[in-house]
């Protein structure tokens, strides 16, 4: 629990309107490593279906936004009818310098969690929230004393997530790439880009194969004007979808790979890495001078994918979770 004399001092409370600019400019004086807009916060907190005023816990010093933390459950199913009755999110939290040590960040995150299990949610992760995540978690090396704090409450690593990226300037189509392109081509295989009618096979692939916020995110960048040309698809020999690549699909970041997927029983083919290289042809193509993302296994098969094509960690984050009875 906080110090008594920082809840003297400091009034905790619920989102109320006109909390939102003070709110955006405190974020980025306390995170200036990932800022955050007003349209932003407004696409990815107040616009959210799931978001309850509540949830938002805002600190407040002489009328003055100091800090908030988030936290969230679902109102609405992510996918079909599961609210997903234990489980909650922290997407983010923050204090603003000036106000730091005297446990306001403490105080906010109880209040935040205290918040959570009165709505019975007795499992809280930080920070991979869908649909609408700020970053995939913590990244300690840029905010080692809220790394601090979360493992004090209880909160334990469960993975770790990196980002990357590369450069393009200077992008060539690997020459092996396209080879091993050429070699399924004639076994049959068929990559493009997607017409309308392939539209709900993608997305139903993208759903059942993978996560229903994959298949959220190209039906809602699409809905909104990205064009067809920004994904592009593999047939098998079958006519069966086998996988797909695209970028741009989040926020309209154009510079943004993915998502992507392919086939489990089809990994190991080479379709993911000419998948990969198509579309990174396509956003240097466009004018784009990297590419970048989120969010994958450093380790995982496609971590590797990722360094053989070029790509390089910039940022480690951890997924973590408390765990408490109800």
């Amino acid at each position: 629990m906080s110090d008594p004399t920082t809840r003297a001092r400091t009034e905790f409370r619920g989102f109320r309107a006109g909390d939102g600019p003070p709110l955006v400019a405190a974020w980025c004086r306390s995170a200036p490593a990932d800022p955050v807009t007003a349209d932003r916060f407004r696409s990815l907190v107040l616009l959210d279906a799931n978001f309850d005023p509540a949830g938002l816990r805002v600190a407040v010093e002489d009328g003055r936004v100091v800090g908030a933390a988030y936290a969230v459950r679902r109102l609405v199913p992510m996918a079909g009818t599961d609210l997903e009755p234990e489980q909650g999110w922290l997407p983010f939290f923050f204090v603003d310098p000036a106000a730091r040590g005297r446990g306001v960040g403490r105080a906010l995150l109880t209040e935040a969690l205290d918040w959570l299990h009165g709505h019975g949610r007795t499992r809280v992760d930080f920070a991979p929230y869908t649909p609408n995540y700020v970053l995939p978690g913590l990244d300690p090396r840029t905010y080692p004393e809220a790394a601090g704090l979360l493992e004090s409450l209880g909160f334990r690593t469960l993975y770790e997530a990196a980002a990357m990226d590369r450069s393009l300037t200077g992008y060539a189509f690997p020459r092996e790439v396209a080879l091993r392109a050429a070699e399924l081509t004639a076994c049959g295989h068929r990559f493009g880009t997607p017409a309308d009618d392939d539209l709900p096979e993608l997305l139903a692939l993208a759903a059942h194969r993978f996560t229903p916020d994959w298949a959220r995110a190209i039906r809602e960048c699409l809905r909104e004007g990205a064009p067809l040309d920004r994904i592009v698809v593999v047939r098998d020999p079958s006519g069966r979808l086998a996988g797909w690549a695209m970028h741009g699909a989040y926020e309209s970041a154009t510079e943004r790979f993915g998502p992507f997927g392919v086939l489990d029983e089809m990994r190991g083919t080479g379709l993911g890495k000419v998948l990969l290289h198509l579309v990174l042809e396509r956003m240097r193509a466009m004018g784009a001078g990297s590419a970048w993302f989120l969010w994958t296994g450093e380790r995982s098969p496609a971590g590797h994918l990722y360094r053989r094509a070029g790509f390089t960690t910039t940022r480690v984050f951890r997924v973590l979770r408390r765990e408490a009875a109800r």
